[in-house]
């Protein structure tokens, strides 16, 4: 923490990481006056973590992710996309446009008096940038589903779909009359969507559907254990997908997800991931979960408000270093 700590608990962290393209400085944290969390790369203010992974290829796991098949499909869908931002860093642009003309066209039509001129504009955005997301989403699970059926551990393959209104008129047409047929929705949909907020039909309502494989079952209704299986086994796949696409490994952060395995999962997800080729961190509580990873990785602990290096249990020099 920061000293002078109010009642927002300020707070910062910074490394600098040895890239294959150089070293590359990250900083985030956040202030005594703002809750707003903020990022910077090379002293650079940054707006989001895509921008980020467009300098540094990574994926993550996080115990917040473990309901991500048990609720709403939003989840689902920042979970898809930040997947595509590693294969595909433009498509944080192509999001964050889309969002913004989905935003301004919801202020327009609350005013009951929107210009139809502008109305139209933000709509060709939508529908522009809206059939490119669909695209890119589609893509990317395809490829996981792929590296899935090539995954030889024992985390579950798992097929994916991306399903929607637009996933369904792309399979019916080509990009373009689809772009057409999103546009003439937007338009008639425009007195319903001032009432309701949004927009009824576009790829913000989109869902990931995952299966499992073999068995068929939706992820929605597998156990517990099954779905942390699945979901570790989505982010192994999106590792190495992002490795055939970038040509680099991605950094790999997994947190809190060795001690929600059974002992020979646990020593799977390591072998896994030491065949992966990448730099991975796992954090965790209970230092006894990766006790069989000693004299192979190196160990860390945070004690007050540092990061130790664990000398005596030093591994072989890492991928990647962070100083």
């Amino acid at each position: 923490c920061l000293p002078g700590a109010s009642s927002v608990a300020a707070w910062a962290v910074a490394a600098q990481f040895h890239t294959p393209d150089g070293p590359l400085r990250v900083g985030t944290g956040r202030s005594n006056e703002s809750e707003r969390r903020q990022v910077r790369v090379d002293g650079r203010a940054v707006r989001s973590h895509a921008e980020l992974a467009g300098r540094m290829p990574m994926v993550w796991l996080t115990p917040a992710m473990d309901r991500v098949f048990q609720e709403g499909p939003g989840g689902r869908r920042r979970l898809l996309d930040r997947i595509v931002f590693g294969l595909d860093p433009a498509h944080a642009g192509r999001v964050a446009a889309y969002d913004h003309a989905l935003r301004e066209r919801a202020k327009l039509l609350r005013t009951g008096h929107a210009d139809p001129t502008w109305l139209a504009a933000l709509e060709e955005t939508m529908a522009g940038h809206g059939v490119a997301i669909v695209a890119a989403r589609r893509e990317a699970a395809t490829r996981l589903a792929q590296v899935s059926i090539e995954d030889l551990t024992p985390f579950p393959g798992a097929d994916l779909a991306v399903v929607g209104a637009v996933e369904d008129w792309l399979d019916g047409g080509p990009a373009l009359a689809v772009e057409e047929r999103f546009r003439d929705a937007l338009m008639a949909s425009r007195q319903v969507d001032a009432e309701t907020g949004g927009a009824a039909v576009g790829p913000h309502k989109s869902d990931l559907a995952v299966t499992q494989r073999p068995s068929g079952r939706p992820a929605s209704l597998c156990s517990t254990g099954e779905q942390k299986a699945l979901l570790i086994a989505l982010v192994l796949a999106a590792a190495r997908a992002q490795t055939t696409s970038r040509g680099v490994a991605p950094l790999l952060l997994l947190d809190e997800v060795a001690a929600h395995l059974d002992a020979d999962r646990r020593e799977a997800l390591f072998v896994a991931t030491d065949r992966l080729g990448v730099q991975a961190w796992f954090t965790g509580t209970d230092r006894a979960a990766f006790s069989s990873l000693a004299g192979q990785a190196d160990f860390f602990t945070v004690r007050d408000a540092e990061v130790v290096r664990d000398e005596t249990t030093q591994g072989a020099a890492t991928r990647w270093p962070m100083t």
